[in-house]
């Protein structure tokens, strides 16, 4: 009986779980075992593709980060997807999840779990600063608001893929992209960085910086830092992904949070650069790809059919806090009792955009985080530009990062 070997991202036992389910339907014919990879998604990247590059047999199942999938897929590593498993897989999926998981105009992964941040707000202080919040709001009102009634607004400006995700979300959301166009030639690459949507997103980013409303360690904060903030005296406004929610809960369970602060925890879609422009949430997740070595490729996608149906992926989201990318997942009574917020975690996956989808992803991510830091340092019209001269400069090999 042929054994399934599925690398996952340490979580909390649920695809571990989902594996063992997914054994017991095989009825005999495959089992699924799994082997963790390491914390950090670019030290997943980096085992992965030593391995694969060694045309390793044993991978069969790989749970993949989003923007590593091009380059995966570029590199010949993840076996083709069958057009009948393609049009199971797809159909119901939020369309973020369907784009993180496609190449080239092709799918090559399966989508699995999807995530997507939110703007989180304490209710009290919204409704001090007079804010409606179940309107769209730009990231000007929340910077005014927090400073009319004296409390922060987190963003994640630490030197790391959490700067890249913040960059890359506001210039989607003022309608332009980090790579306009991907080409065969890394050096011809075409980038955004020195367009108008790129300048705007700069504005914000100077003006949050400016704003005095960040706290203390805005250069250092990522989305553990800010959580904390959120959760003391002084809180306001805060873009994160939905942990946010299963930490408080916990911390009221384990006596460390009284009851009152999670009460008045609001949640809304990502803020808007553009008044009139509706926002490109953050894109994240976990989607499933076929290793090209596998032995037993047809196993392989049929046991991501099952790690992915709309059960497993209710549960997965309940029992671990992994948002689907299964629309039907939404309208789950359960699924809804833990997450009060899933319907605006639906809508902001319909609205999600990836971060640049390219088999450079390392190297442009890395090149972003460098420009961009401090985000005290960036300057409308100044910062896009020199970006680019970056990315290009270690495309064509005349730079190292």
């Amino acid at each position: 009986m042929p054994t399934l070997t599925w690398y996952i991202n340490p979580d909390s036992g649920g695809q571990a779980e989902i594996a063992s389910r997914c054994t017991e339907e095989a009825g005999g014919r495959y089992v699924i075992e799994t082997a963790q990879l390491p914390r950090e998604s670019s030290q997943q990247r980096e085992q992965l593709i030593r391995r694969l590059a060694a045309n390793d047999s044993s991978i069969d199942i790989i749970s993949l980060d989003p923007p590593y999938i091009p380059e995966f897929a570029q590199a010949g590593f993840l076996a083709d997807v069958p057009d009948e498993v393609e049009q199971r897989v797809t159909e119901d999926v939020v369309q973020s999840a369907i784009e993180g998981s496609t190449w080239d105009d092709e799918l090559v992964a399966i989508p699995f779990w999807a995530n997507t941040q939110l703007l989180w707000y304490r209710k009290s202080v919204a409704e001090q600063a007079g804010l409606d919040m179940t309107q769209p709001v730009t990231w000007e009102q929340l910077v005014q608001a927090a400073q009319q009634t004296g409390t922060t607004l987190g963003a994640q400006g630490i030197r790391a893929e959490a700067l890249t995700v913040w960059v890359n979300a506001l210039i989607e959301s003022a309608g332009g992209s980090i790579i306009e166009e991907a080409t065969e030639d890394p050096a011809d690459t075409q980038l955004g960085l020195d367009s108008e949507p790129a300048r705007q997103a700069a504005e914000v980013i100077e003006l949050v910086a400016d704003s005095g409303v960040t706290g203390p360690a805005f250069s250092t904060a990522g989305e553990d830092a800010n959580v904390v903030q959120f959760e003391g005296e002084g809180a306001g406004f805060m873009v994160n992904w939905p942990f946010v929610w299963g930490r408080a809960l916990s911390a009221v369970e384990a006596g460390t949070m009284d009851q009152s602060v999670p009460d008045d925890y609001g949640w809304a879609v990502y803020p808007r650069v553009v008044e009139d422009q509706p926002s490109a949430p953050p894109y994240g997740g976990i989607n499933l790809g076929v290793g090209a070595f596998s032995l037993h490729p047809d196993f392989a996608f049929e046991a991501t059919e099952c790690i992915t149906t709309t059960e497993n992926q209710a549960y997965y989201m309940t029992t671990n806090g992994n948002p689907a990318s299964d629309t039907a997942v939404y309208d789950d009574p359960e699924v809804l009792e833990v997450f009060p917020m899933a319907p605006v975690i639906r809508d902001s996956l319909e609205l999600a955009a990836s971060r640049p989808q390219t088999a450079y992803y390392s190297e442009v991510s890395g090149s972003i985080q460098r420009t961009y830091h401090p985000p005290s340092s960036v300057t409308p019209g100044v910062t896009g530009p020199e970006a680019a001269e970056l990315i290009k400069a270690v495309l064509s090999g005349e730079q190292l990062l």
